[in-house]
């Protein structure tokens, strides 16, 4: 690997957020980076007091760059952005808005300063994320007064309950949004349920560049999405000009879930069972056959409403890359045929899930399951190296072979994927039922 290539995660949480991990801590984070393969990590959350003051007692700048590092790290490897997720609740035109933002502020005065005048103004210590009474465009020239250089951009776009495009409480446009501001907004999430060719879909978003974070609620689902860079310097400085400019030629291409997998990918009813496609919504009229309330519309028929280009419009070269990557060429992200200026993606399954589904388990943190994931982690190195880079060959001299035959279906798309709706993971199958329990039998013995 070139050492200028930074694979980065914007956006994640602290042990503080609601409903994460209390094992969010900087130094597991830091642990936890090394082992997936993530060079440059949201701090998160930097608006609550006790994380900001673990952040200014933990970390320390790299040589002055905006980027920071643990004090107690022996090396620079690991750097930290300073990010959080802000959750803006607010009236616009007679209905409710409900938005959440990432922002990352340039350097620790900065984020000082806005979390000084929020804590004057709002509520920031019940939560991680906290929950502000103001508009988009008045966040956007706050945080832009404070300094000419803060980021904030839609945290996952198509959220139906919490997000610029959502299908309960959104707008139909970035300027709908935020205003004269729209033009300050260099970047967009396209959150767990969608992927580079969905969005693409819509031709107002083609002036900003994507970005895929994790939006990490515990350590493992750390890198699940994420960005990779090619840096001249590792700074604030090159990476806010990077997304600014749209500079492909320094974003080489993001790390994408199969969205499939997303919560909120099809449209339903989590408590009912009902989990529809677009097509069976507009059969049903958009009302639950059980409970007949409207359903929970979902990301694939938002992106459906709002576009204004073809579902197949990029299918074509859909079969030049799987041409191209017969030949177990992982380190070739599919991308198929962006819009101009856009990065191209690849889509993966993390490496724990691969091996709970090539052992016949459920669970990715059993015992059996973790053994295996630490003893290929341990032989080959960080797992999106792994997943990405590494020749088929050589995974399969090191790990048992259902899981190198996982991870062969995972690049190829060759997936059962039952989608998500209304809040519930979709379910992502790799080997058949009959071929679980082969695999199962096998791995007892």
């Amino acid at each position: 690997m070139n050492n200028m290539r930074q694979i980065a995660d914007f956006h994640i949480h602290s042990k503080y957020s609601r409903a994460c991990s209390g094992a969010l801590t900087l130094e597991n984070i830091d642990k936890t980076c090394r082992i997936k393969g993530v060079d440059i990590i949201a701090t998160g959350d930097f608006t609550y007091p006790q994380w900001f003051s673990d952040i200014k007692n933990e970390l320390e700048e790299t040589s002055g760059l905006g980027l920071y590092k643990l004090k107690s790290a022996k090396d620079n490897k690991i750097k930290f952005i300073l990010s959080t997720e802000l959750a803006l609740i607010y009236k616009q035109g007679d209905k409710a808005r409900r938005i959440h933002l990432v922002v990352h502020a340039p350097n620790i005065k900065a984020a000082e300063e806005l979390n000084d005048f929020l804590d004057k103004k709002f509520n920031i210590r019940s939560d991680g994320r906290p929950i502000l009474g103001m508009s988009s465009p008045d966040l956007v020239k706050l945080c832009l007064a404070i300094h000419p250089k803060f980021m904030i951009y839609p945290a996952h776009i198509w959220t139906p309950w919490f997000s610029v495009f959502g299908s309960k409480s959104g707008f139909n446009s970035m300027e709908e949004c935020f205003g004269n501001h729209a033009k300050d907004i260099y970047a967009y999430e396209t959150g767990l349920s969608s992927d580079p060719e969905m969005n693409w879909r819509l031709s107002a978003l083609d002036n900003l560049t994507l970005l895929s974070n994790s939006d990490a609620h515990s350590l493992p689902n750390i890198g699940r999405e994420a960005n990779v860079f090619e840096l001249n310097e590792i700074s604030y400085d090159e990476i806010y000009n990077a997304i600014k400019q749209k500079d492909t030629g320094k974003i080489k291409y993001t790390i994408e879930f199969y969205p499939e997998e997303g919560m909120y990918h099809y449209d339903g009813h989590r408590l009912c069972g009902a989990r529809f496609s677009p097509e069976q919504t507009k059969k049903h009229k958009g009302v639950c056959p059980v409970c007949k309330k409207p359903l929970t519309i979902g990301v694939v028929n938002r992106v459906e409403e709002l576009a204004d280009r073809p579902a197949n419009a990029f299918a074509a070269s859909f079969a030049e890359v799987a041409s191209a990557t017969k030949a177990e060429s992982a380190g070739k992200p599919a991308g198929l045929n962006p819009p101009t200026g856009q990065a191209k993606f690849v889509k993966l399954v993390e490496l724990d899930k691969i091996i709970a589904e090539a052992f016949g388990v459920k669970s990715r943190n059993s015992r059996a399951v973790q053994s295996e994931y630490n003893n290929i982690i341990k032989r080959l190195g960080p797992e999106l190296k792994i997943l990405i880079d590494e020749p088929l060959e050589k995974i399969k001299q090191i790990a048992l072979p259902a899981v190198a035959e996982g991870i062969r279906r995972a690049r190829q798309g060759e997936l059962i994927i039952e989608p998500g709706f209304d809040g519930q993971y979709g379910a992502v199958k790799i080997f058949s039922e009959k071929e679980k329990g082969k695999e199962k039998q096998r791995a007892l013995f």
